[in-house]
């Protein structure tokens, strides 16, 4: 698998749970039926279930057993519940009773190894020797590879019932007593799969002595989808989404005001993923960046779309591609003292790290240190407590905002943090502050809260929709 004949794809979890719709189109290909490798993440709210809700934090099997010093009931009930909604949506996708039947055991399986394997554990953890914090990596490990076991094996199973020659490929160490890293696993995995007759199924959870989970979160399977393509020297990494990357939000601005990108580079797709509008993890991106794999984002039905393409091109229209903003939390640490002393940034951002809230940017001048980040409130405050009790004198304020963002591949003479600045003032929008970088990928706009949604529709107005006027009148 070394020629780049292949592709490698991926299947997000929205899509998946509407993978039957996906098998006649994106799937089964007329004449493009192989050389494909599919990865692909647990039906939609699965991995939420298992884990934690990604949004409201609501507990998961995971979170219930980490209380489960004082409940046993909350995260067996949790699992069961995670069992039947398996189940329920595998249903919605497998037509034949055989099918079902059979991922109904494929569920149940999985399902008592891992209520024995917590039983196990919290049993052990009883005796005063063990602690169950130190083995609560290990948990979300195998909790989080059992959505991806799932939806892997019921799409493999509806699409042999096709006619296609598809294989089950886990990845997620189940019952597996070796230990390897992740480019061993993937070797391992796909050492005799004939590209040119099958179409393996891949989950997008690999086990790994690394610990993806521990390294990268919920954008494991991203991970490994990239790790994949690199390592196998794909022509191509295809992520497919229920949605177009846009110049902005449809519903927002409005679809007939939204252009798709076509062609991006992986600047764009960084500052993408800085303000959480992942068109892929920066790791991800950093991999196939690395092994010169570029990386194509459709909309999954859409399969006659080509998508966006992204690659390491600068691109030959400077010009604004998409507007977009992310909620955030500002942490102003101001200290009359801090002027020519070193320590202040270390020690926030070594609490920044220790309370793992993401930093999505910094501004800093003589005595004031402010991070723009990502987090809970309960965990800025923690690094709050944390900043106050290492410099007394310092006074640290904590705000709500948003952060909106003009980004392009080049913004070079583009005059956007101007123009950027008028169109908000004449829309008498409130801009707290504005920043540029000499790289010219992005102009980031500080608003408050509330009028962030108003102020990316100004932005694209003014940035994207009033360009493609202008240049449709020069055309003309």
């Amino acid at each position: 698998m070394s020629d780049r004949n292949h592709t490698v794809e991926k299947i997000g979890g929205t899509s998946m749970s509407r993978v039957n719709e996906l098998r006649d189109t994106l799937l089964i290909r007329e004449g493009d039926l192989y050389n494909r490798v599919f990865v692909v993440s647990a039906f939609g709210g699965i991995t939420n279930l298992l884990l934690e809700h990604k949004k409201t934090g609501e507990q998961g099997v995971y979170a219930a057993f980490a209380d489960s010093e004082t409940d046993d009931h909350a995260w067996m009930a949790a699992l069961k519940k995670t069992g039947a909604a398996m189940e329920e949506a595998h249903r919605a996708v497998l037509d034949h009773p055989a099918d079902i039947a059979d991922a109904n055991d494929f569920v149940a399986e999985r399902m008592a190894g891992a209520r024995s394997f917590l039983i196990d554990l919290g049993r052990l953890c009883s005796y005063g020797h063990f602690r169950l914090t130190e083995h609560m990596s290990m948990v979300r490990e195998l909790l989080s590879g059992l959505g991806e076991a799932h939806s892997a094996y019921v799409t493999t199973l509806m699409l042999k019932r096709a006619g296609v020659s598809a294989r089950f490929v886990d990845l997620s160490g189940w019952r597996d007593e070796g230990d390897c890293d992740l480019n061993e696993r993937i070797e391992k995995g796909l050492a005799d799969v004939d590209l040119a007759t099958e179409m393996p199924i891949v989950t997008g959870y690999a086990q790994c002595k690394e610990g993806l989970m521990k390294e990268y979160d919920r954008g494991y399977s991203e991970v490994t989808f990239a790790r994949i393509a690199a390592q196998t020297h794909a022509k191509e990494a295809i992520i497919h989404k229920e949605f177009h990357l846009s110049s902005a939000d449809p519903n927002l601005v409005g679809e007939d005001n939204v252009r798709k990108l076509g062609h991006t580079n992986y600047d764009v797709a960084d500052q993408l993923s800085n303000l959480g509008m992942e068109a892929i993890h920066p790791s991800a991106a950093k991999m196939l960046r690395q092994a010169d794999v570029p990386l194509r984002v459709t909309n999954a039905f859409e399969p006659e779309d080509p998508g966006t393409l992204i690659d390491d091109s600068r691109g030959d229209t400077p010009g604004v591609e998409i507007v977009t903003g992310l909620d955030v939390i500002s942490i102003e640490v101001f200290e009359q003292d801090m002027v020519g002393v070193k320590g202040y940034d270390t020690t926030i951002l070594e609490a920044l790290k220790r309370h793992k809230v993401w930093i999505v940017s910094k501004t800093s001048n003589a005595n004031t240190i402010t991070h723009y980040v990502k987090g809970s409130l309960k965990a800025v405050k923690r690094v709050e407590a944390d900043v106050q009790e290492r410099f007394p004198q310092a006074e640290i304020k904590i705000r709500s905002q948003c952060i909106v963002s003009a980004i392009g591949r080049d913004l070079r003479k583009q005059s956007v943090l101007g123009r950027g600045l008028a169109a908000l003032d004449e829309a008498g929008l409130d801009v707290i502050a504005a920043h540029a970088t000499p790289r010219n990928v992005d102009v980031q706009f500080l608003m408050p809260r509330d009028e962030a949604d108003e102020a990316i529709k100004v932005l694209h107005r003014a940035l994207v929709e009033q360009e493609k006027k202008d240049q449709l009148r020069e055309a003309a």
